[in-house]
């Protein structure tokens, strides 16, 4: 009879695994230099000439394969969304604190007291070569805490999480 139990046990848990698993879509997969597919490897390459490629993620946001990219071009950071065909979806793009708009650095300043700002990222919609400005993400650490995302306005009168 335990024995019976046993399997049967073993069984109902592979079948929660097999159906569980592709519900499980977004989780982000490592992709070491030499399997990431020339097509990705020739769109990272198109725009940023000479960059130099710190890692790659495959991951499936709404049903299609996403490669995540973050790399550093001339002391820059940059991170890219490059969908399975070598079509750039966004670019992000450090932007040095004094660079970064004056209505975002007070927008952030003011709700965030007490954060250092770690780092501002521009997002950028990406449609063939033209990159379209839609908010910025900035890194922010309370004192004691974690760092966390947040999202600002090109404004800065809107706020959201990541």
């Amino acid at each position: 009879m335990i024995n019976v139990l046993g399997r049967l046990t073993v069984c109902a848990t592979a079948m929660v695994v097999w159906f569980i698993t592709p519900l499980r879509a977004d989780d982000a997969k490592k992709v070491p230099p030499y399997r990431v597919p020339k097509v990705i490897m020739d769109a990272i390459m198109g725009r940023f000439p000479g960059g130099q490629i710190k890692s790659v993620e495959k991951e499936t946001e709404h049903g299609k394969v996403v490669y995540d990219v973050e790399l550093r071009q001339h002391g820059r950071k940059y991170e890219m969304d490059i969908h399975e065909d070598g079509r750039i979806a966004e670019i992000e793009k450090e932007v040095p604190s004094a660079d970064v708009p004056e209505a975002v650095m007070a927008a952030l300043k003011a709700r965030y007291r007490h954060a250092k700002i770690v780092e501002v990222m521009e997002v950028s919609k990406v449609r063939g070569k033209d990159e379209t400005p839609v908010h910025y993400e900035a890194t922010i650490q309370m004192p004691g805490k974690k760092p966390q995302e947040v999202i600002v306005s090109l404004d800065g009168k809107r706020f959201g999480k990541e």
